[in-house]
């Protein structure tokens, strides 16, 4: 087990030896205890991600980071370039960086808190230069427009201050660099949840929050615009996965290390209140024997500004009119756009 203060020498230790990409930027982005900002108690999610790495079976509980990793690398390889330097930020066990290959990353820096994880994250099968770092989320490292690429897989939905992380991230890459992530949406493991609070409600006469909260969709598009970037793709996605009860849910949430982190948590529940919170989430959205939790995915992508990006045409500089989008053939050859043989039957 690590106390905060081994890890605390173990960062400064390491990065005081990086070059290149690796030196501390001027941000400081770290919230004052008082700060409503503080949602997530930093030190307790360190702690669960260390007891989920420490696992002997943890392989069994990567299911659903794969899945989003794969998916998360998917888009890295829809862009048509190859990316020199890389932050794999919040690697985890290596859930995105294992599907990276040589074609599209030359160099990929895994970086994660938790110095478990981060022993244990899979490096790429092919020729990919591979660089582990212990770097928390909220305090980058990295120096000012170092990055061709950075990319994170559900590690950011545990920070506080997300808008000075987003400022960090765009500050360190380079123009026309890329930022790709995945987030928990604000509707993940909503029957949990609910099931929570009706067992709440019914057994102690009022509702406590069991279920860390997560960023909303329509909120991401206004952090990213804030810190600058461009060229925005937000889409989202569900998994939904079965589970014989709740409580085979609750172990592996806690097996992924995702467990409940808010600060003002309830540390104590109920074995009355859990088995009523059971019942009820088998009344609710039981199906022969099973239930399911769904996991709501928030994909992005955002471009740090570059004078090569295309860009919107200054307003009220048009030469059509949407209502003439009927005659668009013949407009397009009368000015020249499109010549071919139909050239002959245009007057």
């Amino acid at each position: 087990m690590y106390c905060p203060l081994m890890f605390s020498k173990c960062f400064h230790s390491v990065t005081s030896r990086f070059i290149g990409p690796l030196k501390r930027s001027n941000f400081n982005t770290s919230l004052s205890d008082d700060s409503p900002m503080k949602i997530f108690d930093r030190t307790t999610k360190f702690y669960q991600k260390e007891r989920a790495a420490q696992d002997e079976n943890i392989n069994i509980y990567d299911y659903l980071k794969d899945e989003v990793g794969y998916r998360l690398c998917d888009r890295i390889f829809d862009i048509n370039r190859k990316f020199k330097t890389v932050i794999d930020l919040g690697c985890g066990r290596g859930h995105v960086s294992k599907h990276m290959d040589a074609e599209a990353v030359e160099e990929v820096f895994l970086c994660e808190s938790s110095p478990t994880l981060l022993s244990q994250a899979a490096t790429p099968e092919t020729a990919v230069k591979v660089t582990r770092v212990l770097v928390d989320e909220e305090n980058l490292p990295f120096a000012s427009n170092s990055v061709d690429l950075v990319v994170s897989s559900l590690s950011l939905s545990w920070v506080n201050n997300l808008p000075g992380t987003f400022c960090q991230i765009i500050d360190c890459l380079k123009n026309d660099g890329v930022f790709i992530a995945a987030f928990f949406g604000g509707d993940t493991l909503y029957e949990l949840r609910s099931s929570l609070q009706l067992a709440d409600l019914e057994r102690n006469g009022g509702v406590s929050p069991h279920i860390s909260p997560f960023v909303k969709v329509q909120d991401i598009g206004s952090l990213l615009n804030r810190a600058g970037f461009t060229m925005l793709t937000i889409d989202t996605d569900e998994i939904v996965v079965g589970y014989p009860s709740m409580f085979e849910l609750m172990q592996d949430l806690k097996g992924m290390g995702e467990s409940n982190a808010a600060r003002r948590r309830n540390l104590h529940l109920s074995r009355n209140t859990m088995l009523a919170a059971a019942s009820i989430y088998e009344t609710l959205y039981g199906n022969e024997g099973k239930i399911q939790a769904t996991f709501q995915l928030i994909f992005l992508i955002g471009w740090k500004p570059d004078a090569s990006q295309p860009k919107p045409l200054q307003r009220g500089s048009y030469e059509f009119s949407l209502k003439d989008l009927h005659k668009i053939d013949e407009i397009a050859h009368r000015k020249g756009i499109v010549k071919d043989s139909l050239d002959k039957k245009l007057p």
